[in-house]
């Protein structure tokens, strides 16, 4: 009976935790949403992911590598358009491949 009663214990000073935490709170949020939602979603499990996801807030460093990301894309395109000028005025100086065969 005593391992019971710790047990016991245990579960409600976990309860308690979570309650204070905010846990319960949100997790019975998301879960009415998804109650009240007209057409189910396929994945329940989805839906419960995105919507903790979005609950929680950006974290600083996120943001910080989306900008990167987006100024490496920006440099990629501009280095590949460079490129394809550079290759165009190279072949104006290149002699055809026929007369590099004849040599």
């Amino acid at each position: 009976m005593a391992h019971y009663k710790a047990a016991d214990s245990k579960r409600e000073q976990f309860r308690r935790y979570l309650e204070k935490s905010g846990v319960l709170d949100t997790l019975t949020k998301v879960l009415v949403a998804l109650y009240e939602e007209p057409e189910k979603p396929n994945s329940a499990l989805d839906f419960l992911k995105h919507h903790l996801g979005a609950a929680t807030p950006e974290n600083p460093e996120i943001e910080l590598l989306r900008l990167e990301l987006a100024e490496m894309k920006e440099k990629y395109e501009a280095i590949i358009e460079e490129n394809k000028k550079l290759k165009t005025k190279l072949a104006q100086y290149e002699p055809p491949q026929e007369e590099k065969r004849a040599e």
